[in-house]
C-alpha cells in the first residue's frame, strides 16, 4: 500500500530503494511462483476433502489474496531498471511466470471475461471464494503483463539466457500479437463496448472508443522493445511463422494509433521491410543456457505430498479457533485500515447500485458507498445480507 501511494503521489520511493538495498526482489519472486503452484497444486485437494467444511474462508481468501499483493508490488517497483537487475537469475522465474498468466488469458479470451458480481449464483462461501479466486486470475494476469513490459524496457541489460527464453523458448512476441488480436480486457455488452479497468468492466463512450487504453499501451511497448532492440534483433529467428503473425499487426498500425504512439512508426517501417524479406530458417545452434529453477525445485520438492500437504494445512492453519480466528481478524483491520485504502484507491468510490460518483457509506458494514438514500434502500435487497454478516464481524473483533 505505501509503495503504490509514493508512486502515485510521485514521491521518492523509499520501498523500492528497500527492496533493492536488502535483496528482496528474489525473495518476492519465489514467494509469488509458491503461492502459483499452492494454488494449482494444493488449493484443488483441499476443496475436495471430506471434513472441509470451513466456518470461516477468509483465512484461506488471505492465502489466494496474497499472490494478486505480490504481483501488483512488483508491478509498481519494477517500473525502475535497478529492480529489474536487483532480480538477477529469478527474472528468468518471472519471465516463465509471466509466460503462464499471459497464455491463460489467451486461452481464455473466447469466455466474456471475468465472472460478474452476480450474488445469485454462488450461495455458499467457497463457492463465493471461488468466484472471487477466478476473478483474481484474471487480474493478475493483466498486472503480469505489466510487470513483462517492464522486464522489456530492460532487454540492454538482459542476461542472453533470459533473451533467449524471451523470444526462443516462449516467443513472446508472437504471443502478444495473439493478445492484440483478442484483446480479452475488452468485449461489447448490448451493443457497447467495455473495457476492464479498476477491476471492473466500464462502459467506454463513443467519444472514447479510439483511445488507446493502458493495457493495449502495455502490449505495443512491449513488442517494441522485442522487435525493435538492436540486442533482441541479433537474435530473434523471423521464422515463416513469425513473419505471418508479425504482420498481422500491420492492420492495427492506424493513424490514431500512431498519433498515440509515435515511435510505433518504427515499428511499421520494420514490419514494411518484413514483408519484403524471406523468412529464416529455425536456428540449430547449440547454446548453453541457464533455466529457471524455483518452480521445478518447488515441484520436485513436493511432489506426490499435496494431500498430505493439503490435510496438515487443514488441521494446523485453515481451522482456526474462535481465540485466533479474533486475533487474525484484529490483525487484518489493522493492517488494512479504511483511511490508508481510500488513500491508495485511484478513484472516488462509486454507489453500489448505479455507479454514480458516492460520497455516503453504509453506516453499519462501512464496506458499500451510496450516492443518495434512494440507492442504498434499492440496493438492500442485495446488500442486507452481507452487511449483517459484515457487521457481525466487526462486533466479534
Amino acid at each position: 500500500m505505501q509503495a503504490i501511494l509514493d508512486a502515485t503521489a510521485s514521491q521518492g520511493e523509499p520501498i523500492q530503494v528497500l527492496l533493492v538495498t536488502h535483496g528482496k526482489i528474489p525473495v518476492l519472486v519465489e514467494e509469488l511462483i509458491a503461492v502459483e503452484m499452492w494454488k494449482q497444486k494444493v488449493f484443488p485437494v483441499l476443496c475436495r476433502l471430506e471434513d472441509f467444511k470451513p466456518l470461516n474462508t477468509f483465512p484461506i481468501y488471505m492465502v489466494v489474496h496474497h499472490e494478486a499483493s505480490i504481483i501488483n508490488l512488483l508491478e509498481t517497483v519494477f517500473f525502475h531498471k535497478e529492480v529489474c537487475e536487483s532480480a538477477e537469475d529469478t527474472v528468468l522465474d518471472l519471465v516463465d511466470y509471466c509466460h503462464r498468466k499471459l497464455t491463460l488469458l489467451v486461452a481464455r479470451s473466447g469466455d466474456s471475461g471475468p465472472p460478474e458480481d452476480d450474488e445469485s449464483r454462488y450461495s455458499t462461501p467457497m463457492q463465493e471464494l471461488q468466484k472471487q479466486a477466478e476473478l483474481m486470475e484474471f487480474e493478475i494476469a493483466l498486472k503480469a503483463l505489466s510487470v513483462l513490459r517492464y522486464i522489456t524496457d530492460c532487454v540492454d541489460s538482459l542476461s542472453l539466457s533470459t533473451l533467449s527464453r524471451m523470444l526462443s523458448t516462449h516467443n513472446l512476441p508472437c504471443l502478444l500479437v495473439e493478445l492484440l488480436e483478442h484483446s480479452p480486457w475488452s468485449r461489447r455488452e448490448g451493443g457497447k463496448l467495455q473495457q476492464f479497468e479498476g477491476s471492473r468492466w466500464q462502459t467506454v463512450a463513443p467519444s472514447e472508443q479510439q483511445k488507446l487504453s493502458k493495457l493495449d499501451g502495455q502490449v505495443w511497448i512491449a513488442l517494441y522493445n522485442l522487435l525493435l532492440s538492436p540486442e533482441t534483433r541479433a537474435r530473434y529467428c523471423l521464422t515463416s511463422f513469425a513473419k505471418g503473425q508479425l504482420l498481422k499487426l500491420r492492420a492495427f498500425l492506424t493513424d490514431t494509433l500512431l498519433d498515440q504512439l509515435p515511435n510505433l512508426a518504427d515499428l511499421q517501417s520494420f514490419l514494411t521491410q518484413l514483408a519484403l524479406a524471406e523468412p529464416q530458417p529455425p536456428k540449430k545452434d547449440l547454446i548453453l543456457e541457464q533455466i529457471p529453477e524455483i518452480w521445478e525445485r518447488l515441484e520436485r520438492e513436493n511432489r506426490g505430498k499435496w494431500q498430505a500437504i493439503a490435510k496438515y494445512q487443514l488441521r494446523h492453519v485453515f481451522s482456526p479457533s474462535e481465540q485466533d480466528l479474533r486475533l487474525q481478524a484484529r490483525r487484518w483491520a489493522e493492517t488494512y485500515r479504511l483511511d490508508v485504502l481510500e488513500a491508495v484507491a485511484p478513484e472516488r468510490p462509486r454507489c453500489a447500485y448505479c455507479s454514480a460518483e458516492a460520497s455516503k457509506r453504509c453506516s453499519r458494514c462501512q464496506n458499500e458507498w451510496y450516492c443518495c438514500r434512494e440507492c442504498q434502500v434499492k440496493h438492500w435487497e442485495k446488500h442486507g445480507k452481507a452487511c449483517v454478516l459484515a457487521a457481525q464481524g466487526d462486533r466479534a473483533k
